[in-house]
């Protein structure tokens, strides 16, 4: 394995534990036409300095506090950035819509406005949405 890619010692090390890694080179999932595992927001925030924890746990809750509030979203989560790897992001989540509509009428939903409202001002964001 001296010539051997990351790829293949994830895959062959997987193989042998037997965890059932799906290849990382694998063709997406054959879907109906029509079908669509919907659509994934996903964000990381720095928090500018002076934010206060309980402004940081308020975040969390508010944005939690949107599921079955907002139509079409069908899961949410959202916490504390664990990854050693967060390039000063600490905050995160991943949001999945049914579709494309419904992400783009939560961004406009009064829910989402009111959370902006207060929240911009202490984050530095990152923003990301994906078809599943």
């Amino acid at each position: 394995m001296a010539n051997a890619t990351r790829r293949t010692v994830l895959q062959a090390g997987a193989a042998a534990l037997g965890c059932g890694m799906l290849s990382l080179q694998s063709p997406e999932p054959a879907r109906a036409q029509g079908e669509s595992g919907g659509v994934f927001h996903v964000f990381a925030f720095q928090w500018k300095p002076g934010t206060t924890a309980d402004q940081k746990d308020r975040a969390k809750s508010d944005i939690a506090a949107f599921q079955g509030v907002i139509p079409g979203l069908m899961q949410t989560h959202v916490g504390p950035n664990i990854s050693p790897r967060g390039k000063g992001y600490t905050f995160g989540g991943i949001m999945q819509f049914k579709d494309e509509a419904s992400l783009n009428a939560y961004f406009q939903h009064p829910a989402h406005l009111a959370l902006l409202k207060w929240l911009v001002p202490l984050i530095d964001a990152v923003e990301l949405d994906l078809r599943a």
